[in-house]
């Protein structure tokens, strides 16, 4: 193949030597020049642009952030996915483990249900945690730019954890505005006539917190280590680098081409004082979520501390977060002022990944439990269901045969459009409570974030269901397998030593009463 760049420098090989050598046109000369740049051009411009940064210097002091003259203080930032559920598990994980790392926690919103997701751990298959963690941000530039933010802070309620300096913590968009160094109210992005210059900077600081141009000396660490490859301790007793007990099998390895190697390591070593993270403004991770899984966790592994007392205490308060007071309350008027009786909760995922199918399973646990509720007790049995199955589809179901038997069986359930629903989510849009963490210190000349900016909460309905299974004194059937079914049964367990089972006296919560109901 011809040298394009030489074209205009070299002749033809002339086939007939005897011919009068001829003059190139100065025009055709220029012609070809400006054809040769346009080409490097367009070749350049459509390399992504996250190829073109991975091999820069770790050292490099891009435009964005500028740290070294911002912060005062060090940062924990990570990427949650997937449902609310799984987001919730993961901010306990950041919670635990900026304490252990002496960080202060960029506490992030709530995602729209699976927007973002992770993979397989077991069959280690997961997106990188620099992928993930650039989608991440550009998700959340979309939930500011549409007005659909929500912190994780506006949902559950962790006033206790700070006032108690469990953890530090910052809103993340106090912090975004501070890392992108832009005098912008993120909070109210959605208000102002957003130019594409503006969304344009954001995704290029997020980039660069990402991890695409690598790590930036005393500024950020990226982390690069995932589910594939480690196991994060603390305080364990295993040695740094002791093989995990959970191992990619040799069908596997050789099925999908993979050779990692999964090895225990303890978080402080790796990252608290002495290390190469340690310095770093932001230490920055990918996914936070585990699971156990063959007698192993995926990746996080701490439950205890037995050397750290502090962490040992935050271990055990982190078990369960309440959620804020507006959606408690929610979900004992709900079920006093309208159940107005002791209520089986029925909780049945029927629609979502693996769940579909298996309705059969789903179904057999409710109709053993309505069985023996029907033999001991008095007639109609009062249940409350949260499922994505939509009513216009349970004709032919178990739900369906349920809804049928009016005189042995009474269902109760919400819509997103219902009126009780809406009430909270206006309740919710004015609380303001995550925007309460994190002030902005005046001096880095980025304004404060507004309290007055309307929020849209388009997922309520969720975190009031929970909260109204909290109070089923019947019990609680859950879909098996399902992160919403182990949600629901821990805040119920808790909710037995805090109050009664039928949620008419509270101990420590700012809960609804109501002498209509009668246990």
């Amino acid at each position: 193949m011809r040298n394009i760049f030489t074209l205009a420098n070299k002749s033809p090989k002339p086939w007939n030597t005897k011919r009068k050598p001829q003059h190139r046109s100065p025009l055709l000369f220029l012609l070809i020049t400006l054809f040769t740049f346009t080409l490097v051009f367009l070749a350049y411009t459509n390399i992504p642009k996250s190829l073109l940064s991975i091999s820069s210097s770790t050292t490099q002091n891009p435009k964005f952030p500028q740290c070294h003259q911002t912060f005062d203080q060090k940062f924990l930032f990570y990427s949650p996915h997937s449902g609310f559920s799984n987001q919730l598990q993961e901010f306990k994980n950041a919670i635990l483990m900026a304490a252990i790392l002496n960080r202060s926690l960029i506490i992030p919103p709530v995602l729209d249900h699976h927007a973002v997701v992770l993979g397989s751990c077991p069959k280690f298959r997961v997106s990188t945690p620099t992928e993930i963690r650039i989608t991440v941000w550009d998700h959340v530039i979309d939930l500011l730019r549409t007005g659909r933010y929500v912190s994780i802070a506006d949902i559950v309620d962790i006033s206790s954890l700070v006032s108690s300096s469990a953890v530090k913590v910052i809103d993340f968009r106090v912090f975004a505005s501070l890392w992108c160094g832009m005098d912008i109210d993120l909070a109210c992005l959605n208000e102002v006539d957003t130019q594409p210059s503006l969304i344009s900077s954001l995704k290029q600081c997020g980039s660069v917190l990402s991890g695409v141009n690598g790590n930036i000396d005393r500024c950020l660490y990226a982390v690069d280590e995932d589910c594939k490859t480690t196991v994060w301790t603390y305080q364990s007793g295993d040695e740094d680098g002791l093989l995990d007990s959970f191992q990619a099998d040799e069908q596997l390895k050789k099925k999908k081409k993979i050779s990692y190697t999964r090895r225990r390591q303890d978080i402080y070593n790796a990252f608290g004082p002495g290390s190469a993270a340690e310095k770093a403004t932001v230490l920055a991770f990918g996914s936070l979520f585990t699971s156990p899984y063959k007698g192993s966790e995926l990746y996080i592994d701490i439950k205890t501390a037995p050397k750290d007392q502090r962490m040992q205490h935050l271990i055990r308060k982190i078990e369960f977060i309440p959620f804020v007071p507006e959606i408690l309350n929610a979900g004992k008027t709900y079920a006093l002022e309208t159940i107005k009786a002791p209520f089986i909760c029925a909780q049945l995922r029927l629609l979502d990944g693996q769940f579909k199918n298996h309705w059969k399973a789903t179904f057999t646990g409710l109709k053993q439990k309505l069985d023996s509720l029907s033999q001991k007790g008095p007639q109609p049995i009062h249940i409350f269901v949260m499922t994505d199955l939509p009513e216009s589809n349970w004709t032919g179901s178990y739900l369906g045969d349920l809804a049928k038997y009016t005189d042995y069986f009474k269902l109760y359930f919400l819509k997103e459009g219902n009126e009780f629903v809406a009430q909270i989510a206006k309740k919710l849009a004015t609380s303001g409570h995550g925007l309460r963490y994190g002030s902005t210190p005046s001096s880095v000349g980025v304004t404060g974030m507004k309290q007055h900016c309307p929020q849209r909460f388009s997922d309520v309905l969720l975190y009031i269901e929970e909260s109204i299974c909290s109070c089923a004194s019947l019990g609680f059937v859950g879909t098996a397998g399902s992160t919403i079914a182990e949600s629901i049964q821990l805040m119920k367990n808790l909710m037995y030593v805090l109050v009664k089972p039928d949620c008419t006296i509270a101990l420590g919560f700012d809960l609804v009463h109501s002498s209509s109901f009668k246990a």
